[in-house]
């Protein structure tokens, strides 16, 4: 699901950092509009669901449509990734954010998350087209809602960059044999020491992603 959407943005984008909004088209996502939302960045601090998909709000059992997305974390968790959304929104950057979704009865499931910059009304990246895709959907999914996301990874994909993720084994090989810098910044919710700050981020580098 998240490749399908990143294939699509990149499409509309060419070989800009990002498409406009009024560039992308329901129709054209529609076996995945269920799980797609776009945001509105309003400032550091507001980050507002615009549209939210159905089966989006159904894991949360409520309506998205004009909440923050930040108040779905706390503490670190929360910090992380207003980082991340303002490296979206001024840098031009992708983004793509592991999850373990968690019930009130402390049933879990993976969740992956893509947020992809697109351009409104201004230099910056003031809406952001995202979907949120469940490794498993589990059956509780829309019956008991998500409480808890406690983040397991974050990764920034610069607009310059073609993603890991995207890359085959052997491509991915032969550019960290060429010396390329790795496409996929990982950083980590609460960092570890040794680590550098790129753009908002203290971030460790890697390869290949997983996934």
């Amino acid at each position: 699901m998240t490749r399908t959407l990143y294939d699509y943005w990149s499409r509309l984008r060419g070989d800009r950092t990002a498409p406009r909004r009024f560039e992308v088209e329901p129709g054209d996502i529609r076996h995945i509009l269920g799980d797609t939302f776009i945001l509105e960045a309003d400032d550091r601090l507001t980050y507002s669901f615009r549209l939210a998909g159905t089966r989006l709000c159904a894991a949360y059992c409520r309506e998205l449509k004009g909440r923050n997305l930040l108040d779905m974390w706390v503490g670190k968790d929360r910090e992380a990734i207003a980082c991340l959304l303002a490296a979206i929104v001024e840098d031009g950057a992708a983004a793509v954010v592991g999850l373990e979704a968690q019930n009130e009865r402390g049933q879990t499931a993976p969740v992956e998350i893509m947020m992809l910059p697109l351009q409104h009304d201004g230099p910056h990246h003031t809406r952001i087209l995202g979907c949120y895709a469940p490794l498993k959907t589990p059956y509780w999914f829309g019956t008991h809602p998500v409480v808890r996301q406690p983040i397991q990874s974050l990764r920034l994909i610069w607009p310059d960059e073609r993603p890991s993720f995207l890359r085959t084994a052997e491509e991915a090989d032969r550019a960290e044999r060429r010396g390329e810098p790795p496409a996929i910044v990982r950083a980590q919710a609460r960092p570890a020491d040794g680590g550098r700050r790129v753009g908002h981020l203290r971030v460790i580098e890697g390869g290949r992603a997983d996934s």
